[in-house]
């Protein structure tokens, strides 16, 4: 009875990888705010950025990642007015490409440039692996997407746009997955970055998203786990036996109990034979935020603006309201919102009238700081 208990509260840690409450909304389509009127133009361009970060991977994952960068309507006619930036990271299952349709952009960017929002770049990396979503998180068998994202992203998009170079003039938002990197992110490197924004986070805490099922299904679930490991030959084999939110299991595993010496998917699973794992159970609890946030409360303390959302629907909404109570607790400045919605059903909406106008007033632009 207690080993169940014990893989019950694993399978809750990573129960966002099979419930609807986390990852499985991740790309639904979501409403269309209306066409400002008035609003002009953005230059979209889609670029690859080298990943060094992610050199030697294990999986066999892209070095060479897909980015688009939108910049605002004054940036080619004005040659010398340089802009904050704003890195936007998407959830899970979708990548890059997909997250442009979720939160319709440029029609967005335009729309909050048009109401208002100083302009600034905002620029969309791809970190989607073979089983789904890298996690942000930094692996030898995935890859350092961590570190991708706020260094090697960061450095190329400074080198070759007009931008402020300074953290106090970047900021980082994410949805879901992308949540949970801006969270994760965020609290590692205030050296790179002056504002988050964090919206609809998963996988905050080892029983986030309220638990799949009973603990004897949660076992079976691990278990039909193990045996499609033990059949896979390559990553692009087991992948194929778990399409889509079925990889999600072997998402996590991968970015968060890498194994270099256990090919050929260099990943470890919590249960062996049915058997749990606690030092694998240890090494994945120890990546949900809720669990290292109080590593890095004074990092947190550097930032110039915190904002937090979620829906009223969204069974994300209970860990999420526990990030900002530990920020309250520690007397850290954040927004917080509980919105009318589910996960994705307002994430256009709240990208042009929340988030961006959040780092337009927060981010340190051309004529200073507001």
């Amino acid at each position: 009875m207690k080993r169940a208990k014990s893989l019950g509260a694993f399978a809750l840690m990573v129960s966002l990888t099979f419930s609807g409450a986390g990852f499985g909304f991740a790309q639904v389509e979501t409403g269309i705010p209306p066409v400002v009127p008035g609003a002009k133009p953005v230059t979209v361009e889609h670029i690859k950025i080298h990943g060094t970060s992610l050199e030697g991977n294990l999986e066999g994952e892209a070095v060479d990642r897909d980015v688009f960068v939108f910049l605002p309507p004054s940036y080619l006619k004005d040659k010398h007015r340089r802009y904050p930036v704003v890195y936007a990271l998407h959830g899970f299952f979708i990548g890059a490409e997909q997250w442009t349709h979720e939160i319709h952009v440029p029609q967005t960017i335009e729309g909050a440039f048009a109401k208002g929002a100083q302009e600034m770049i905002v620029v969309l990396p791809d970190s989607k692996t073979i089983y789904g979503g890298s996690m942000y998180s930094s692996s030898e068998t995935t890859g350092d997407f961590e570190n991708f994202i706020a260094r090697d992203v960061v450095s190329y998009i400074d080198t070759h746009y007009r931008t402020i170079p300074d953290r106090t003039s970047r900021g980082l938002v994410g949805h879901s997955m992308g949540g949970y990197g801006a969270s994760r992110i965020g609290m590692k490197h205030p050296d790179v970055f002056g504002a988050l924004y964090i919206m609809s986070p998963c996988c905050l805490s080892p029983t986030a998203g309220g638990g799949p099922g009973p603990a004897d299904q949660m076992k079976d679930r691990a278990i039909a786990g193990e045996k499609k490991v033990a059949a896979a030959k390559s990553p692009a084999d087991l992948a194929a036996q778990s399409p889509g939110f079925g990889a999600a299991q072997f998402a996590t595993a991968a970015a968060w109990a890498p194994d270099p010496k256990n090919p050929p998917l260099y990943f470890d699973l919590p249960t062996k034979v049915g058997v749990l794992q606690p030092e694998v159970v240890a090494r994945l609890t120890a990546n949900a935020p809720l669990a290292f946030i109080d590593q890095y409360i004074g990092n947190l303390r550097r930032y110039r603006a915190i904002s937090i959302d979620v829906g009223d629907q969204d069974g994300l909404r209970f860990d999420t309201i526990k990030l900002h109570g530990v920020l309250d607790a520690n007397g850290i400045a954040n927004s917080f919102e509980i919105f009318s919605g589910t996960h994705t059903s307002a994430v256009a909406y709240r990208f042009q009238d929340h988030v961006l106008p959040f780092f337009s007033k927060n981010l340190c632009g051309a004529n200073g700081c507001r």
